[in-house]
């Protein structure tokens, strides 16, 4: 290692290179050039995708969530189409009264008027009268009417968006009607979720704005990352509602969009803002534009690209609404990251000196070189072991009660407990058992059927079987509904599933709502190492490729991975645990959200590259000028620490704006993201990684020569 320590800078650019612009440097001049031509096409681009925006939320998918190709899957489209919809889709709604019994002219009543709602709507198949003995309780008090299921699980949603209020508003004389079941739960979410993601954005940009103008000093300035993102969010909102028609986008895809086109579109404007800034010190705009992304522009696009790359891998798992909620946000981040290489530019040049405009008192003292992050970036110089040692220690106890993390597919506590579906789903197991709003479904060949029932019926966890029911169109096929003695969500009923599965016959599939979650569950389960493996070798490679330097490269992708398990650790002493949940206004699951390790490590993961990739560019340029470790280490924060601390305050708040929310979804996923940025800005982007740079000296910056010959040639020093 000594010769690392003495060695001069081998990737170091020679004094004519750096004064030649590069690709990124000639097409900020070319925006600033032909600014009104880019102003004019992003205006049509806006008014065309913007015509469509205000229809992303009622046009795109509400449901997705399946393991494409599972037993459950099949189970349910053998169902809707041989037994008319009486499948998991199904939408059931539960009419009871505490004082007039099933019987009762005004109950029957009630349920005619029920039956009537679904007529004529051909996304409905049969409507199931309530059976006694299997849809009406024992006391006689409590009916479960089904409407099957006609049409896809998202237009099933739809459908149930469409009737609940017509369905509730038949509760009148002290009969109540909830519309209830898988459907039902899914248009019920979908809105506390969608009111809770506005709410959040609302409240999330007065104290973005507030946070900008402190960290820019200037109105203007603090301005354009809004019109940046705003820009973004319209334009990806459109892009969403057209994708639509080609294929069905989760509504899901939109709520993540807009969180990560308002945080990264941020964060990106910073960057450039802040060093535009900088360059507009020599006087010329054009030039000024040329060089910001000649340098911070080259930062930004291997920042997006390392999001798109780390998003991609999702992409891979066979469940709709995971794969399209990485399709929402990779959309976003694309019209985020177009709008930064074409928009901000031609705005910057446009307005030249007036970026300053309506300034504050303190602004005028402040530089790009910040000389309190350059102090700080010498005590990290001087000390590195005792500040690595706190970093490490406080990240690892951190991370430590992730190796105890459960994960589940949500549970009815998902949805507010006024909701309608909660209401009914409550009711349901109160009258008829804790199982009975999970039903397990067995679709069997009629030969098989006898001998199914009574297998199923041995099975321990099952409490009842009903009789086999034959397909209304003649097929030979049995559909039977085991129903469980646990709560649908319940740890037990994945051992009850398996049980059915070994036991039943061969020929004989097991579905059902419960059976969907569970495998679901186990597909994001297999897929997960897969994810992760393939997130952290091509953020290794996009890093190596960007530094064209191994053991930095290798140093940010693994103190990357610590922050994420940090944050993991953390929620799982939060949403599993329950330690802060009176305070945050919750009921602990006792588990995390199913899908939240696949999406939430690739989101973390991405921004935490995200400010890898700004504090190792800014040290990699200062190492390219200068050869110095030291200087690389020191200006590389001195130049980047402000805003790495303003971009994660920024992100910091609007993630945490969505742990106000009552719905337990967007909580997770607004104090994970959260505390995932808090952990990763401060510990490890202003601590661990600057000191890493310290301890590993030149070696950071080596690279052998047959790698920089195979590596494409990059340069951050102007």
């Amino acid at each position: 290692m000594a010769e690392f320590d003495t060695a001069p800078a081998p990737s170091r650019v020679a004094p004519d290179r750096a004064r030649t612009l590069g690709a990124l440097g000639r097409l900020g001049s070319v925006m600033v050039t032909r600014r009104r031509w880019v102003f004019g096409i992003w205006l049509i681009a806006l008014v065309a995708l913007g015509s469509a925006a205000p229809s992303v939320f009622s046009s795109l998918a509400g449901a997705g969530w399946q393991a494409n190709g599972s037993e459950s899957v099949q189970v349910r489209e053998l169902a809707q189409h041989h037994f008319g919809g009486n499948s998991s889709a199904a939408v059931q709604v539960v009419v009871h009264s505490d004082t007039a019994a099933i019987d009762d002219p005004a109950v029957q009543q009630t349920l005619t008027d029920v039956a009537a709602v679904f007529d004529g709507d051909t996304r409905f198949g049969d409507v199931i009268a309530p059976q006694p003995g299997m849809t009406i309780s024992p006391d006689g008090h409590t009916a479960i009417l089904i409407a099957g299921a006609n049409a896809s699980t998202d237009d099933m949603v739809k459908a149930v968006d469409d009737v609940k209020m017509q369905l509730t508003a038949l509760s009148r004389d002290g009969i109540e009607v909830y519309p209830t079941g898988s459907s039902a739960l899914w248009s019920d979410f979908n809105k506390a979720n969608h009111d809770a993601m506005i709410q959040a954005e609302l409240f999330s940009w007065p104290v973005t704005l507030a946070i900008m103008v402190l960290a820019f000093g200037s109105l203007v300035a603090a301005g354009l990352p809004l019109l940046l993102t705003v820009a973004g969010l319209v334009a990806s909102a459109g892009g969403l509602v057209l994708l639509n028609e080609v294929t069905p986008i989760s509504v899901w895809a939109m709520n993540f969009a807009m969180m990560f086109a308002l945080a990264l579109g941020i964060d990106y404007a910073l960057f450039i803002v802040a060093r535009f800034r900088d360059a507009l010190r020599a006087g010329d705009p054009r030039a000024a534009v040329a060089e910001t992304m000649d340098t911070a522009g080259k930062a930004v696009v291997l920042s997006g690209l390392t999001v798109l790359v780390s998003l991609s891998a999702v992409l891979l798992v066979p469940a709709p609404a995971v794969r399209t909620m990485a399709v929402g946000i990779m959309l976003a981040v694309g019209f985020v990251l177009v709008a930064t290489m074409t928009l901000l530019p031609a705005t910057l040049g446009a307005l030249g000196t007036k970026v300053n405009s309506a300034s504050l008192p303190f602004a005028k003292r402040q530089h790009h070189r910040s000389p309190k992050f350059a102090a700080w970036g010498e005590l990290l110089h001087k000390h590195p072991w005792p500040f690595a040692l706190v970093s490490v220690g406080i990240l690892v106890a951190l991370a430590l009660p992730v190796l105890g993390l459960k994960v589940a597919m949500p549970s009815i506590a998902v949805v507010p407990e006024d909701a309608p579906v909660r209401q009914g789903y409550e009711l349901v197991q109160a009258q008829f058992g804790n199982g009975a709003p999970g039903a397990l479904q067995i679709v069997v060949p009629t030969t098989d059927a006898a001998t199914t029932a009574a297998t199923a019926s041995e099975v321990d966890g099952i409490s009842m079987v009903t009789p086999p029911q034959l397909a209304a169109d003649d097929s030979d096929y049995a559909l039977l509904q085991a129903l469980p003695d646990v709560d649908p969500s319940d740890a037990a009923m994945g051992t009850i599933l398996g049980d059915l599965r070994a036991h039943l016959p061969d020929s004989a599939l097991v579905g059902g709502a419960p059976a969907e979650n569970l495998d679901l569950q186990h597909a994001l389960n297999t897929y997960l190492p897969l994810v992760i493996g393939i997130i952290l070798v091509l953020g290794f490679l996009l890093l190596l490729a960007a530094l064209q330097a191994p053991l930095i490269a290798i140093l940010g992708t693994g103190v990357s991975l610590l922050s994420t398990a940090a944050a993991f650790g953390v929620a799982k002493s939060i949403f599993q645990d329950g330690h802060g949940a009176s305070l945050l206004g919750f009921t602990p699951q006792g588990f995390l959200d199913g899908w939240g390790p696949v999406f939430f490590f690739a989101m973390i993961f991405a921004i935490a590259m995200d400010y890898t990739v700004f504090l190792l560019a800014t040290a990699k340029e200062h190492y390219e000028r200068s050869g110095d470790p030291k200087k690389a280490q020191v200006d590389g924060l001195a130049h980047s620490g402000r805003v790495i601390f303003a971009a994660a305050a920024v992100m910091v708040a609007v993630f945490f704006t969505f742990a106000l929310s009552d719905p337990l979804p967007p909580k997770e996923m607004g104090i994970i993201l959260g505390v995932a940025v808090l952990l990763d800005a401060f510990l490890i982007r202003l601590i661990l990684l600057p000191v890493l740079l310290r301890l590993s000296g030149h070696a950071a910056w080596w690279s052998p020569s047959w790698l920089r010959r195979v590596l494409p040639s990059i340069h951050f020093s102007h």
